[in-house]
């Protein structure tokens, strides 16, 4: 596509039910089943198109922004982590329903429509291909520990946390502590953001992960956005991801970490800092970064060993699997 701007014509069978929480930012829903039809709009979709006698490959994003309005976020290559890279082409245009079960947006050269499963594209009037809608998963997702791992939560006690709360029967709520500390080693987490479609920012599903209480890696519903060090994957303040891999709100996602913590002379005097390597969904979003300083939120950068802090943002971020490997 020569200008490569998405823009959607959305038709598509409504979702009844509400489920639906008021809060400061409108709408907070827990249940995908009940979230209604702007998210059963919202998601990933994936294809080849032909465009100009070429083919290529295309991924979309769609976020639903409450009321009926989307972006629909264009990548040519495919998604995020499956052929299209941070310096790949990125289309970004507002679409609308425009009644019960349809949302339509044009502009002079594409046009859209959603049916179910499948995006229809039309190029300068011609039929250029069908995307079709993805559920992704990361491939760590529900992966079980390695023998000698520290379990921290499995969904049955959440006793190794202070405050530890389970919700959801079997989910660990966020803003604990975990009792044991830890120095170097890895980590692995799943979470899951909600869905507040009007929300927007700091406010979307905010929570983080706080390796040793002192460095925050972002968790927050940050699907389609740009990937800045205060969105999901960013380790807050200090490092922008190489790749936006969130998916999007209600989706289970992973984090696995290495982190090799800061060295500390006799006397408390820092003389290395830490490092970290993360991987969202699977992919490597932050590959050995150095870590300069602590980020705000938690205990400050220091000696010794650190526990696992899960923030607390008055959004209804839930955990759960989460494991440790200690490196000796």
């Amino acid at each position: 596509m020569s200008t490569r701007r998405f823009v959607l014509t959305l038709t598509l069978l409504a979702l009844s039910g509400s489920a639906l929480r008021a809060d400061d930012d409108g709408e907070t829903f827990l249940d995908a089943a009940k979230a209604g039809p702007d998210f059963a709009i919202q998601g990933e979709y994936v294809g080849d198109l032909r465009v100009e006698g070429e083919d290529h490959r295309w991924g979309a994003q769609v976020i639903a922004l409450g009321d009926g309005k989307f972006d629909a976020v264009g990548y040519e290559g495919g998604l995020p982590g499956d052929g299209s890279s941070r310096d790949g082409r990125r289309d970004v245009v507002r679409g609308e329903r425009t009644g019960d079960r349809e949302a339509r947006f044009t502009n002079d050269e594409v046009e859209l429509t959603v049916r179910g499963d499948e995006m229809t594209v039309r190029y300068q009037g011609n039929d250029a291909g069908v995307l079709k809608k993805v559920h992704r998963a990361g491939p760590t997702v529900g992966e079980k520990p390695p023998q000698g791992a520290v379990v921290l939560f499995d969904g049955t006690s959440a006793e190794s946390f202070t405050p530890g709360k389970i919700v959801e029967a079997n989910l660990l709520a966020s803003d604990c502590e975990s009792k044991q500390t830890f120095g170097d080693h890895r980590l692995h987490i799943e979470f899951r953001t909600p869905f507040k479609p009007r929300a927007r920012g700091q406010a979307r599903g905010n929570s983080g992960v706080y390796v040793q209480s002192r460095y925050e890696v972002q968790v927050l519903d940050s699907f389609g956005l740009e990937g800045r060090n205060n969105e999901c994957g960013g380790i807050y303040s200090i490092a922008e991801p190489i790749l936006n891999m969130c998916y999007p709100p209600l989706a289970w996602q992973t984090y696995d970490i290495d982190f090799t913590a800061a060295r500390y002379d006799g006397q408390g005097k820092k003389t290395k800092n830490a490092r970290i390597t993360v991987r969202h969904n699977g992919t490597v979003i932050h590959d050995n970064v150095e870590i300069t300083q602590g980020t705000p939120g938690k205990n400050p950068e220091g000696p010794g060993p650190g526990g696992l802090y899960l923030q607390g943002h008055g959004n209804p971020v839930v955990y759960r699997n989460i494991w440790i490997v200690e490196r000796k």
